[in-house]
């Protein structure tokens, strides 16, 4: 398992500790100089490329089957980011999919961000990392991984065995026994541990089993008499073996498992700096150079640097990392979500960049973005960690210019806040004869909404005199960690029914691409979502077949809909099963949902699956569409655009794509005429099985979001288009007939989206639109080509009236505060002070503002104008227009009238001399202008 990382859940928490250079270290190597730590990196025998390529090639050589690392966005909705190797083979260890080879072994990327705020303080916290495993599917167990992983730790990597501590859990006399005895460890650097340490538990219940820890100790000078593995200034975990060995049943006991599994994870980082002999992950060869190249750009050396400056720059190296893998895999800044664990880390790479002084790109342009340019140093190490990262390197690099200069002016906005919450503490406090003090809320306000840095905001406080409750920041820190370590933080694992389905039922054959028609056995049932073996008319049911013509959503292709029937027979009455969607489940299982119309199903029966064909037919034509609307994409707005999300339904199609703009009508047009004319080509579609590399090598694009196998299927429109997918597509592309874009508008920062419409939904697109222009012309009483010049006249008269109407309503109002004039009150002390407070009745909000001008017009000051009406149904304007002389009292129109508002169920605001509000309940309103009233004189009696 990975670490601790996944503590009680998928294993453990990383140990936190100060940064400090062991003493091994200082005494025998060279004196810390750049030339030096490059040097260091440059040996190839402990690179973090050579030590990744041991790993792999120590492990295949065991028959080890290597994969490739998954994706950051995980298949798993339980968890927001993948943070765990064994992540991609979780169904696997809990039986609910068939092994495919009896054990693998990866390197895979992982995210955490729960200690986010420990990063670059310690020497081991990070963001992104790699995680390097090998996993037995029930085919080798305690001995064997331990064995192994002696064997790479101490001969392969030559780690000095005397140097090498392991812990077991307490209870585990077997692991003891074979670290001890065949190994060969002496039992005083064997540390027995509990439940917390050294058992892994997916929950409640479910898989579990204890686990074995291995440890480089970097001061062996201090013994072994009360060492303690918890010290991280003497000793660093980066080998943790998981031996999944029970299933923890509802009353807490044990019982074996069918299948004894091994999951483990070494620490690609950690390993780098023990061999590379660097005191912190981030000074090793995998994070150093980003480090460097953000020293660079701020033009600070990062050796000769104080604590503090290392520290921001140890975040930036690191923050950069997790950003640019994230956005690779498809995760762009947003404020939910994933979106939000980007643009969260992209902030703090900007805040903590502005600290160090870098300014502009570094390539002379002082108002460019820095993000970039460090950025193309983590591409330039992505190679044999994802190459997919360099062909999306220009995306990358648009997304974090845009995201950093965007942020940058929310920083400038963070700045007039700050100035704004320093002038209210300054004055707050000489009112009420207190020491200025920013609340910890509002610090944290500036820090969490605007980014602004703590640092920035003590500083600029203390300049003006004014301290801050750091306590109280603390707090709202502490709330926003808590909600951030339960968002999805750990991988969730539970035996259920659906382990014993995945026993008894074998994976679907699907032959749909084939055929729409099949005879099939029922294997399973699941009625009102429980098994079954029988379903009875007006049941809602899942069945699976052992094979089936319909289609299961995937790729974005919605699921086929159609029909499942049983002939009458000797054995059995006539039955008719309506399925409306399709879906995968436990790996390769098609589960086809819908509803028993007549008659009754039972599991072992024969039936007929029918696909609707003419649905089919919609979604095969819509899925052709859109790679066709890729490719013209590519060549219309960039080939640097990639697909970030598809629909393919029977009555549309929708793209997402990553663009930073609207595209232009004539951009629309172009696309169009593109795809129509593809379409009118008559190309005929090839679809080859291939490997997956050999795929890549011809050019495929990949679907986002999907996972492949090594073997995949290509569909290419030649000379057009070749896409990895597996949906199902139009043998020529003249099927598809016609194409239409009905709308095109964004979704998120950086992410457009585009719906149009194929082959017959196209048709019933343009038949409907030629029916409103029928009726439209009808209406208007032009023909086609002069509707819009008759529209845009009618538009004009409309405004023309409006306005018209505007200043007649306007001109009443006046008139009606003329009237009321003479209602002003003399109010104070010295009976000085003017307040006028009336209902004008159905006033519109525009007009109330001319009668409130007017008034101040006229009114001497000092005077304070407050009006109010019910224009329309659960409808309140307000307006409130104060003189200089009442302005200078300390009354501003803005934040009384807004008081006001709240009273109606409304808000508002606006200037310290003029300002309006609304309501939605206009029966408070006579009693919120009494209220007005009140204040006014309240206040003008104190003056």
């Amino acid at each position: 398992m990975e670490l601790k990382l996944l503590k009680n859940i998928v294993a453990c928490c990383f140990v936190q500790g100060a940064h400090q250079l062991p003493c091994s270290f200082s005494a025998s190597s060279l004196p810390l100089t750049e030339e030096n730590i490059g040097s260091k990196q440059k040996d190839d025998a402990v690179s973090g490329d050579s030590i990744r390529h041991k790993f792999l090639t120590f492990y295949a050589s065991r028959g080890h089957k290597v994969l490739p690392s998954s994706s950051l966005v995980p298949d798993d909705p339980t968890v927001l980011l993948t943070i765990a190797g064994m992540l991609q083979f979780k169904p696997i260890f809990l039986g609910k999919v068939p092994r495919e080879v009896p054990c693998a072994t990866t390197a895979q990327k992982c995210i955490r961000t729960n200690d986010v705020e420990n990063v670059g303080r310690t020497t081991r916290h990070q963001t992104f990392f790699e995680m390097l495993g090998n996993f037995s599917f029930g085919d080798y167990f305690k001995k064997e991984a331990i064995k192994w992983a002696w064997e790479l730790s101490t001969i392969e990597f030559g780690l000095p065995a005397d140097r090498l501590w392991v812990s077991v859990y307490k209870d585990d006399d077997e692991a003891f026994a074979i670290w001890s005895d065949e190994v060969g460890i002496p039992v005083m650097r064997i540390k027995k541990l509990g439940d917390e340490d050294n058992f892994w538990t997916s929950g409640v219940t479910g898989p579990c089993g204890p686990c074995s820890e291995i440890y480089y100790d970097f001061h062996p000078e201090r013994g072994y008499e009360d060492a303690d593995l918890g010290d991280d200034t003497r000793f660093i975990e980066f080998y943790n073996l998981v031996f999944m060995q029970y299933n923890k049943k509802d009353d807490g006991s044990l019982e074996p498992l069918k299948q004894k599994n091994i999951d483990t994870g070494l620490g690609l980082e950690r390993l780098a700096r023990i061999l590379q002999k660097v005191p912190n992950n981030y000074e090793t060869d995998l994070i150093y150079p980003i480090i460097k190249k953000a020293s660079e750009l701020a033009n600070v050396s990062y050796v000769v640097a104080d604590d503090q400056t290392k520290m921001n720059l140890k975040i930036i190296g690191d923050h950069m990392r997790a950003v640019v893998y994230l956005i690779s895999d498809g995760v762009v800044p947003s404020n939910i979500g994933r979106g939000y664990v980007v643009r969260r880390l992209i902030r703090r790479v900007v805040r903590t960049g502005r600290l160090l002084g870098i300014k502009g790109d570094g390539l002379g342009n002082p108002e460019g973005a820095f993000l970039p340019a460090i950025a193309e140093k983590v591409v330039e190490l992505s190679s044999l960690i994802d190459p997919d990262v360099k062909n999306r390197a220009p995306r990358i690099f648009e997304e974090l210019k845009r995201e950093e200069l965007r942020f940058v002016q929310t920083l400038e906005r963070g700045e007039k806040l700050l100035e704004e919450k320093l002038a209210d503490a300054l004055s707050s406090a000489e009112k009420n004869q207190t020491v200025p003090c920013l609340s910890g809320e509002d610090v944290f306000l500036l820090y969490d909404t605007f980014g602004y840095p703590v640092e920035i905001t003590k500083e600029v406080a203390e300049e003006r005199g004014v301290s801050f409750d750091i306590n109280g920041f603390d707090t709202e820190m502490e709330k926003q960690r808590r909600q951030s370590q339960a968002a999805h933080n750990t991988v969730k694992l539970a035996m259920g029914n659906g382990a014993d389905i995945a026993e008894n039922v074998s994976d679907t054959e699907f032959i749909g691409y084939d055929s729409l028609y099949a005879k099939a056995v029922v294997e399973s049932l699941v009625v009102n979502g429980d098994p079954a073996t029988l379903a009875s008319e007006g049941s809602n049911v899942e069945v699976l077949l052992n094979r089936t013509p319909f289609y299961a959503e995937s790729g974005g292709q919605i699921g086929d809909h159609g029909f499942l029937f049983i002939q009458d027979g000797e054995d059995q009455p006539k039955a008719v099963v309506e399925i409306i969607d399709v879906q995968k489940s436990l790996g390769n299982k098609f589960v086809h949902k819908g509803t028993v119309r007549e008659g009754f199903v039972e599991v072992g029966k024969e039936v007929e699956a029918a696909v609707d064909v003419k649905l089919r037919q919609r979604a095969k034509v819509h899925h052709t569409a859109t790679h066709l609307l890729q490719a013209a994409l590519k060549k219309v707005i960039g080939s640097e655009t990639s697909q970030a999300g598809s629909l393919v339904a029977f009555d549309r199609l929708r793209f997402d794509f990553n663009f930073h703009r609207p595209l232009l009508d004539s951009e629309l047009a172009e696309i169009e005429g593109l795809i129509n004319g593809w379409i009118e080509n008559a190309t005929l579609l090839q679809t080859k099985v291939m490997p997956l590399a050999d795929a890549k090598q011809a050019g495929a694009i990949a679907m986002f979001g999907e996972k492949y196998g090594e073997e995949v299927r290509v569909v290419e429109v030649p000379g057009v288009s070749m896409e990895l997918c597996g949906g199902t597509h139009v043998h020529n592309t003249s099927e598809i007939r016609g194409f239409r874009i009905i709308s095109e508008q964004g979704i998120a920062s950086g992410v457009r989206r585009i719906e149009a419409v194929a082959g017959e939904a196209f048709i019933e697109y343009v038949t409907a639109r030629d029916s409103f222009i029928k009726q439209l012309c009808s209406t208007l009483k032009v023909k086609p080509e002069e509707v819009t010049k008759r529209v845009e006249n009618l538009l004009e008269e409309l405004r023309e009236a409006k306005n018209e109407n505007s200043a007649l309503r306007a001109k009443a109002a006046v008139y009606k505060a003329s009237v009321i004039a003479s209602k002003t009150l003399l109010v104070g002390n010295s009976k000085h002070f003017r307040v006028l407070v009336e209902c004008l009745d159905d006033v519109d909000a525009d007009s109330l503002k001319s009668a409130a001008e007017y008034l101040m017009e006229t009114l001497p000051d000092p005077a304070a104008v407050i009006l109010g009406s019910s224009p329309g149904e659960n409808k309140v304007s307000l307006v409130a227009a104060f003189t200089p002389g009442i302005v200078d009292q300390g009354l501003q129109a803005g934040k009384f009238i807004g008081q006001i508002a709240k009273l109606c169920g409304g808000g508002g605001g606006g200037r310290p001399n003029f300002a309006q509000a609304g309501g939605k309940k206009p029966e408070n309103l006579a009693s919120a202008l009494e209220k007005a009233q009140s204040e006014l004189k309240r206040t003008s009696d104190s003056h």
